[in-house]
């Protein structure tokens, strides 16, 4: 793996070559500009470039830089995968293709058997394969690749370039124009915005080519068209291609029947450093962790770092997931770490916070400050690598307001929604939180085969409402009944595609945990400390000129507007403020969503505790729930939907 972050530039103009004595302060910058990716072409280079290291924290491993004539590829490394040989950029047998690659490449070893076998490579990297890949099949390869990723690469022989990002936009990449006709690429938009006049998210999905001088779509898979799909539900399968995606043979010594679910958790323990899992105590981070335990005695990685695996987590004393997680550790039986914060130390990270991932959305700096801290004090303890649980919500209508979805082809939709804007909302804080400390994120539930299998289920399986019917489980018919008075829980087809009594995963009220975000779990006094702390910041005044001073996305609230203030201090531009998305939320919903519910427009706030009557401490609702109720009440109290199930053999 290759964890790079520098930002790649590309100029045009047909102006004189550089004297010598003037390129070292290029080289410097580039160095500098840390995990991005940078070609220049035919541009003078200037002395005035700052010195500074904006991208270092993203790879503070290595630093490299590629110069061709007048093109420059610079790289800072984060090493994962080959820590000992493979320093980018990185090259063909030939070295006329040049890549800077930031992310993983979980196919690279059955790539390199079956794809690039007459080839010859020059380190361990999984991401040398993009090179060969290039001079094997031109620009056509993108979708072999398995695994989560940006790059950039230049072919010296003519001095085109690509650029890439992964199918869901997993790792960061921005792209740029400066007034002289320079393009540029960058993990994060700080590297640009000094030099760039214009810059924007790269979309996820989608390559990049000189040569058509446009961007197109390469990731086309079946739900992209939002059309209802159809394929009934198999619990096994999803179970399968979940293990899958988090263990990947032949990381795995033994050959078994993995589920999609397995397998989604099972590749991502590609590694030669010390990893862990984040775990919230919530169902999605504590099946990852419930998925790795099982597998990691049996994989290549215990062999290096032990069997026991390394969970972490952070909250407000007292907090719910506090509580959660160390049940579940306990479980299964993972060396835990429970880190603590107060109000007062999110309050004094969220400048920091906020110059790290860029953005002034209201719930992911609530959901990134705790991340931020936890981060850190993981990679203290000398961890590089944590799986995580983003993706389950937007892949199976996790979120408490899918409750109110009023039919399955809006369900659907709003799914597709909620998965295509990933990558500007929990797939950047994970990414960005942890990277702020030299720490990458790993995130199974966003691996494309299993986001394919899940996609494909009839959504009429994943709504929180009342039915019956029959599904076949082994040689059972089973009728499943759901409680009509209480409706089915949110993602119910992955918690019952984990429910074995005869090994279990997970304890049965972990299982059937209701959905809390993140920033709520952490403990509910953080978002009011937030709101309180916002109170006293910004006057009444303030907010109501905000249409005048932000007239793009204009902040509703004060904590919103506090936000803004901090982000526009960083990030002055308009192509800033830009690459962040704006409109009505309810509990995480898009504002297509909001119109589910009439009440919503009139409590308008991305905590789950927005969601009257449906969360078990909505905020008109919390006055009377317990703190023990939130992990250990009774299940009425707790989630809004519990299965009953009674099974006929037939």
């Amino acid at each position: 793996m290759q964890r790079n972050q520098p930002p790649a530039t590309l100029h045009f103009q047909g102006q004189k070559k550089p004297e010598p004595l003037q390129q070292p302060p290029c080289v410097e910058y580039l160095q500098s500009l840390a995990a991005s990716i940078t070609l220049m072409l035919n541009a003078p280079v200037s002395s005035n470039y700052p010195g500074d290291f904006r991208l270092r924290h993203r790879g503070p491993d290595w630093s490299g830089i590629h110069c061709h004539q007048d093109c420059y590829l610079a790289h800072q490394r984060l090493a994962i995968v080959d820590p000992t040989s493979g320093d980018q950029p990185l090259y063909n047998e030939d070295k006329t293709v040049i890549v800077t690659v930031n992310g993983e490449i979980y196919n690279h070893k059955q790539l390199r058997e079956e794809k690039l076998k007459s080839h010859q490579f020059r380190t361990g990297s999984d991401c040398e394969v993009i090179a060969h890949l290039y001079e094997e099949y031109g620009e056509d390869f993108v979708d072999m690749l398995d695994g989560m990723f940006s790059f950039v690469l230049l072919d010296t022989r003519d001095k085109s370039f690509i650029a890439a990002r992964d199918a869901i936009g997993i790792t960061p990449l921005y792209m740029g124009w400066g007034l002289d006709g320079s393009v540029w690429f960058s993990s994060e938009m700080k590297a640009l915005s000094d030099d760039c006049e214009r810059f924007m998210s790269f979309l996820p999905g989608h390559i990049y080519s000189s040569k058509q001088g446009e961007l197109r779509r390469w990731y086309n898979p079946p739900w992209f068209s939002e059309q209802i799909p159809s394929t009934p539900y198999d619990p096994r399968v999803l179970r399968e291609a979940f293990e899958k995606a988090c263990f990947r043979p032949p990381y795995i010594r033994f050959s078994s029947c993995f589920s999609v679910d397995t397998l989604a958790v099972l590749k991502r323990l590609m590694t030669d450093v010390p990893f862990g899992v984040l775990l919230s105590g919530g169902l999605d981070s504590s099946l990852v962790a419930a998925v790795a335990a099982r597998y990691l005695a049996n994989s290549e990685v215990a062999s290096q770092w032990g069997s026991q695996l390394h969970t972490f987590c952070i909250g407000l004393k007292g907090s719910p997931d506090l509580k959660a997680a160390r049940e579940v550790a306990d479980y299964i039986g993972t060396r835990h770490h429970e880190f603590h914060f107060t109000v007062q130390e999110g309050i004094d990270a969220l400048e920091e916070v906020i110059y790290h991932i860029e953005t002034y959305d209201v719930t992911t700096i609530r959901a990134s400050t705790p991340m931020f801290l936890m981060s850190r004090k993981i990679k203290s303890l000398g961890v590089k690598m944590v799986l995580s649980g983003e993706g389950s919500d937007e892949i199976f209508g996790g979120y408490l307001y899918f409750h109110k979805a009023p039919n399955k082809k809006e369900f659907h939709e709003e799914l597709c929604r909620k998965i295509k804007a990933l990558h500007l909302y929990d797939c950047l804080r994970a990414n960005k939180s942890t990277s702020a400390w030299g720490l990458e994120a790993r995130v199974p539930f966003l691996d494309k085969d299993f986001i394919n299998i899940a996609m494909s289920i009839d959504p009429e399986w994943k709504m929180c409402d009342a039915f019956s019917t029959l599904i076949l489980v082994g040689s059972f018919i089973c009728c499943v009944t759901i409680r009509p008075d209480l409706g089915r829980i949110e993602k119910w087809v992955i918690r019952n595609a984990f429910d074995d009594d005869q090994k279990p995963y997970l304890p049965k009220h972990i299982l059937y945990r209701q959905k809390e975000q993140f920033s709520d779990g952490v403990g509910y006094s953080w978002i009011d400390g937030l709101k309180e702390h916002a109170e006293k910041q910004v006057t009444d005044g303030m907010l109501m000129n905000a249409n005048f001073i932000y007239p793009e996305n204009t902040p509703t609230t004060k904590e919103g507007y506090y936000y803004r203030t901090i982000f526009e201090k960083f990030f002055p531009k308009n192509a800033a403020r830009s690459t962040v998305p704006g409109g009505p939320s309810v509990a995480c919903s898009t504002a297509k969503a909001v119109e589910w519910d009439a009440s919503w427009s009139k409590n308008l706030d991305p905590s789950g505790r927005a969601a009257l009557g449906v969360h078990a401490a909505a905020y008109e609702e919390a006055t009377d729930i317990k703190p023990d109720d939130l992990t250990n009440g009774p299940p009425q109290k707790i989630q809004k939907g519990m299965v009953e199930q009674t099974t006929t053999v037939v």
